[in-house]
């Protein structure tokens, strides 16, 4: 109940929401929309393939919060790693990139004006830098920038971000999709 209390206190009048429509391509090569999103817990994570450090370091993360929520309450979660660089993250590179974390993410991709309106949508940050040439290598600066059910940072432990994952199932009256 702190938690609602919380979220409550601190909802501004007149900001703007978090979400909303998108359609994107999974690993797989399926359609994806905020449509499938629907019925669980969604995780989102905004990141690349070719990200040296925070990308893996946060997906093994997430990897471990979905087995310990799993463990306490099912498979209510639906674990998502959106790519902020279309240019090189297709998906048959997410497919294998993915392998290496968990078989319940989901990664998604699409063109680049996809992925700029769903970064937009969710309040993500992203810039390329210009002029990059086919088969250079570069780095994809991106960053969120809003207000989430729960922002899990880089300070939070697995076990940490699994509890509050739970925690917030807990609160949940409404019928999730445990399939």
């Amino acid at each position: 109940m702190a938690r609602k209390r919380i979220a409550e206190t601190t909802k501004g009048i007149g900001r703007p929401k978090v979400g909303g429509q998108f359609e994107l391509i999974d690993q797989n090569g399926q359609r994806f929309t905020d449509e499938d999103m629907k019925g669980k817990y969604a995780l989102v994570y905004f990141g690349f393939t070719h990200c040296p450090d925070i990308c893996p370091e946060e997906l093994d993360k997430m990897a471990g919060m979905i087995d310990i929520v799993q463990k306490t309450n099912g498979n209510v979660v639906r674990p998502i790693f959106i790519i902020c660089d279309p240019a090189r993250d297709t998906p048959a590179v997410m497919k294998t990139y993915l392998k290496e974390f968990h078989p319940a993410l989901i990664g998604l991709t699409g063109t680049w004006e996809q992925v700029k309106s769903v970064c937009k949508a969710y309040r993500v940050y992203f810039s390329t830098p210009p002029d990059v040439q086919p088969g250079q290598d570069y780095l994809v600066d991106h960053n969120p920038d809003g207000d989430f059910v729960e922002a899990i940072g880089r300070n939070f432990t697995v076990e940490r971000a699994a509890r509050v994952i739970n925690e917030h199932i807990g609160d949940w009256r409404g019928k999730l999709d445990k399939e």
